[in-house]
């Protein structure tokens, strides 16, 4: 029953040592978890799922941090995403559609990619109930000169306390609590 996850395994062996993996906190302890939250440059992250059953695939694949920085690796995955080759690895293969080099831990500090919630100086952030999963900021504010990380809950609770801030259908419109320019968050 266990080999045939051995592929997967290795795949992410493979980005866990070539890469700065934020989430999960200790990723070799991770087995249960496809998932991997990598650093690509200062507050801007690629959070990858690979698939289980077939981790040479296509993996979900979700950039976080400022629109600015992250609308020309969106582009560049849209453009690429056909040099995915299912001969390659998942690593080779994010490399090529993403046609970057990730950060890694012979180059860099981890220190430089950990960035702490604007609001309660955290990084990571438990939350209660059901799930206890932990939370990690993932809101940025647009503004080029700030640039603050928030967690979403976080950053949500601020908004609601200020008599400024809108709401219209799910999403909140306020201001940012260290630049005070226009920024907004969908959901609860």
């Amino acid at each position: 029953e266990l080999s045939k996850y051995q592929e997967l395994w290795q795949m992410l062996d493979e980005i866990d040592a070539n890469t700065w993996v934020l989430e999960p906190a200790n990723p070799t302890e991770a087995r249960g978890s496809a998932m991997r939250r990598i650093a690509l440059g200062n507050q801007v992250y690629l959070q990858a799922e690979l698939s289980v059953q077939n981790p040479r695939a296509v993996c979900s694949c979700r950039l976080l941090g400022p629109e600015r920085e992250v609308a020309p690796l969106r582009q560049k995955y849209n453009q690429n995403l056909h040099r995915w080759s299912p001969s390659k690895s998942t690593l080779t293969n994010l490399r090529a559609v993403l046609d970057t080099d990730f950060p890694s831990p012979e180059t860099t500090e981890k220190e430089e990619f950990s960035v702490e919630c604007g609001v309660c100086y955290a990084y990571r952030l438990a939350s209660d109930g059901p799930a206890a999963a932990e939370s990690f900021p993932d809101v940025v504010c647009e503004n080029k000169r700030c640039g603050r990380s928030f967690h979403h809950s976080c950053l949500y609770e601020w908004l609601r306390t200020l008599p400024s801030s809108r709401v219209s259908f799910d999403t909140i419109f306020g201001e940012c609590p260290y630049c005070q320019e226009a920024i907004s968050l969908q959901g609860s």
